[in-house]
C-alpha cells in the first residue's frame, strides 16, 4: 500500500429523488478532488434509497446501466475512485450492491452478503468477497449489516486489502424533532460504529472507512411513522487505522450531510503487520473447523 487521501460522505438519500443524489454526489466529487482526495465513498443504496418501495422497478444493471455510466464520468472529471451504493438488477433479481468506479472506467461490485430486517422483502444476498486493486491500495467493501460478521473482514484481509469500506444505512437509532433527541441518537450511531468496528481494524490490521446515510429519507406506508424501519438514518463518518484507533470522524451532534477527508499512511499499516504479533501471522486456521461446520438449530 501506498499513502492515500480518502473522502468519505454521509448524506441523505430522499426517496424518488435520485436526480437530486446525483446532483450532490458530483458536488462531493469536485471538493474531495480540491482537497486532494483519490478515492471518495458514499453510502450504502445512496442512489436509490434504502428499501424504496418501487426498489425492483428503479434498480439497475451493473456496469451496463445509465448511473454507472454517470459515475464513470464523475470519476474521469475529478480523478477519483468513487465506491457507490445502489439497488442492482440482474435476471430480475435485486442485489444491494456497492460499485467501484474510476478514471479509467468500471472496476468491479460488492453485492451484500447478508440481508437485515425488511431488506430480505427487497434483496437477494450475494455469494462473493472480491479484492479490488485501485492502485495505491487494495480495498474490499462490506456493506452495513455485513460488517457484523467478523468472518467477512478476516476473508478480505487474507485476500490482501488493505483498506475495508464499510458504507451503511444504518437505523441505528431513531430520534424525534427536538435537537436533544437528533443529538442524542447522533453520538450513539458513533460510539455504535466505534465499538463494533475498531475492532474489525485492528484484528486484521487494515485501515477501515466508515460511512451512513444521514437523515431521513422519507416516509414508507409499510411502516407506522415511529417505526424503526423507516429509512431514518442518524448518520456518521469513522476513519479506523490499523491499530483500531480513529484517526478521523464526523461531528457527533447534529444529523446532517458532511463529508471527511483524511490521509491514510502506509506506514501504519506498515507498523501494525510487522508486529510478532500481527494476526493474520499468527492464526492457526486448521483448528477452525467448526466456523464452517452445520449451523446449530436454535
Amino acid at each position: 500500500m501506498d499513502t492515500l487521501r480518502v473522502a468519505a460522505v454521509s448524506m441523505n438519500s430522499p426517496l424518488g429523488q435520485m436526480d437530486q443524489v446525483i446532483e450532490t454526489i458530483a458536488a462531493r466529487c469536485r471538493e474531495a478532488a480540491d482537497d486532494g482526495a483519490e478515492l471518495a465513498v458514499f453510502p450504502e443504496l445512496v442512489i436509490h434509497g434504502h428499501c424504496t418501495p418501487n426498489t425492483w422497478e428503479i434498480a439497475e444493471e451493473v456496469p451496463d446501466g445509465p448511473t454507472t455510466r454517470k459515475l464513470i464520468e464523475l470519476a474521469t472529471e475529478f480523478g477519483l475512485v468513487l465506491s457507490v451504493g445502489l439497488s442492482e438488477k440482474e435476471n430480475d433479481l435485486v442485489y444491494n450492491t456497492q460499485i467501484l468506479v474510476g478514471p479509467d472506467g468500471y472496476i468491479g461490485k460488492q453485492r451484500k452478503l447478508h440481508c437485515s430486517r425488511d431488506e430480505v422483502l427487497f434483496y437477494k444476498g450475494g455469494r462473493e468477497l472480491p479484492v479490488y486493486d485501485i492502485g495505491k491500495a487494495r480495498v474490499g467493501m462490506i456493506i452495513c449489516y455485513d460488517n457484523q460478521f467478523p468472518e467477512l473482514a478476516r476473508i478480505l484481509a487474507l485476500r490482501g486489502a488493505d483498506i475495508l469500506l464499510m458504507p451503511h444505512s444504518a437505523r441505528v437509532k431513531m430520534w424525534d424533532d427536538t435537537p436533544e433527541s437528533a443529538a442524542a441518537a447522533r453520538a450513539h450511531s458513533h460510539d455504535y460504529f466505534t465499538s463494533c468496528y475498531a475492532q474489525r481494524a485492528r484484528e486484521n490490521a487494515c485501515f477501515a472507512v466508515l460511512t451512513d446515510q444521514a437523515g431521513r429519507a422519507g416516509y414508507v406506508d409499510t411502516y407506522p411513522k415511529d417505526s424503526p424501519n423507516q429509512p431514518h438514518h442518524a448518520g456518521a463518518i469513522l476513519f479506523f487505522a490499523p491499530d483500531g484507533e480513529v484517526i478521523a470522524s464526523s461531528q457527533r451532534d447534529e444529523i446532517r450531510d458532511e463529508m471527511v477527508v483524511a490521509t491514510l499512511e502506509a506506514d501504519r499499516l506498515v507498523a501494525e503487520r510487522s508486529l510478532a504479533n500481527y494476526t493474520l501471522k499468527t492464526r492457526r486456521p486448521e483448528l477452525y473447523g467448526e466456523l464452517v461446520a452445520e449451523q446449530v438449530n436454535w
